[in-house]
């Protein structure tokens, strides 16, 4: 008996370039290999050479089929084929198709920002109310001005004893109006601040009485106004230098003038001497409404020159403030630090750091024998101004005092002509 051996190739197969041998015979009830599945056929010669004539030639066209498969030619490489793996038969029932959506246009997706905490919110820092920022936000509305009582009248002009009010204060002045008929648009008018006087001897009535008579006699309105805390105007007396009350009762001094009948709102000059002069050069960088300025003997000086140059002599008993009125020197240094450590500060409490936005000219008077107020101060302001492309006037009077007792006419001249020109309007 002999075995006869086909093997068969599963299709995943590759097509080999050659067939191989037959494999070696295998044990009686052995294991062929995994990969090839094997037919065999068992015969027994007697069975074979007993068969029919059929059955013989069909083994024999077999066994040269066989010869024929082993003498061919190498058969061709080709690629393996693709193989299409049969999708499984869906039992899921045919879904109903659905028309297309309308199109509809595409939207931006904003991203949604990180919600962060929210900061705390610090209070805006609250200027000091001696800068000339503060000063300028500050309403100075004034009031009607009410003529309490008639005084003795001068050469050609009438004098009143009045009052306005000024931050809730009832602040009284003595008040001037010329003979004659009013002008058109009114008379022109001058606000007169008076320098340091101490508040407890202060009097209406008294001093600067010669001042006032030349400006009257010449065709002003002139209110000389008494502070708070002087006479009989309400408040406390709290100095100049340190404190906004006192011009805050100059300005409003000015907003009456503007609504007073006589005068004329556009023509309101301003007159200042020592502490006045200060207060003068104060309201005309912080006031659009004061046309043009004299100021004789004025503390004019920038606050570091105030400290470092100012000082109270063995004379000075009627000038400077006491001691109690100059507090701000010590208040302010402990505070802000000094000018070389904080020169913003004190720049924006100093008149002189707003030149360029004064509201009108400005004559200066000083005596180069002035024990008071440094002769500096004045002679500095005027170089300031000419720096500052304003209009100055600025005159020294040699050997003479605080007061220009020696020079007094030829000063008082100067300051009519000087407002005659700029606020009356006479001069060309």
């Amino acid at each position: 008996m002999f075995e006869f051996w086909i093997e068969t190739v599963p299709a995943s197969t590759p097509r080999p370039t050659s067939i191989p041998p037959a494999p070696a015979a295998k044990p009686r009830g052995g294991i062929p290999a995994p990969a090839r599945l094997q037919t065999s056929f068992k015969l027994d010669r007697t069975a074979f050479f007993y068969s029919k004539p059929s059955t013989i030639f069909l083994f024999i066209a077999l066994l040269l089929l066989l010869a024929a498969c082993n003498t061919a030619p190498p058969l061709e490489v080709l690629p393996p084929p693709t193989i299409a793996t049969a999708l499984p038969t869906s039992t899921a029932p045919t879904p109903t198709l659905s028309p297309p959506p309308s199109v509809t246009p595409t939207v931006t997706v904003t991203p949604t920002p990180t919600e962060t905490p929210t900061p705390t919110i610090s209070p805006t820092p609250t200027l000091h109310p001696m800068t000339i920022a503060a000063q300028r936000m500050t309403p100075y509305p004034g009031s009607p001005i009410t003529l309490v009582e008639e005084l003795e009248r001068g050469v050609n002009y009438r004098r009143w004893y009045a009052s306005y009010e000024s931050e809730g204060l009832t602040i009284y002045g003595l008040l001037t109006i010329p003979d004659g008929e009013k002008p058109p648009s009114g008379w022109p008018a001058i606000v007169f601040n008076h320098g340091y006087i101490p508040p407890d001897i202060y009097v209406t009535t008294e001093r600067y009485t010669a001042y006032v008579d030349w400006l009257a006699r010449s065709g002003y309105i002139v209110f000389r106004i008494d502070y708070r805390g002087h006479d009989r105007s309400e408040g406390e007396a709290t100095g100049a230098y340190g404190n906004p009350g006192y011009l805050a009762d100059v300005l409003n001094a000015v907003a009456s003038l503007k609504t007073f009948p006589q005068a004329d709102p556009n023509r309101i000059g301003m007159w200042g001497h020592s502490m006045g002069g200060y207060l003068t050069l104060r309201a005309m960088v912080v006031s659009p409404d004061i046309r043009t300025g004299v100021i004789w003997a004025g503390v004019v000086g920038s606050y570091p020159d105030m400290l470092s140059r100012w000082f109270r002599t063995s004379r000075s008993t009627a000038t400077i403030p006491t001691p109690s009125a100059r507090r701000w020197r010590t208040a302010w240094v402990e505070t802000y630090g000094t000018p070389e450590e904080n020169p913003e500060f004190w720049a924006s409490v100093s008149a002189n750091s707003y030149l360029a936005e004064i509201s009108g000219p400005l004559q200066l008077h000083h005596g180069t024998a002035d024990e008071e107020v440094p002769l500096a101060f004045s002679a500095n302001l005027s170089y300031q101004m000419q720096q500052a492309g304003r209009t100055v006037e600025y005159y020294e009077y040699m050997d003479d005092n605080h007061n220009l007792g020696n020079s007094f006419s030829a000063a008082m001249t100067r300051t009519i002509m000087f407002f005659d020109k700029y606020l009356k309007g006479n001069t060309p």
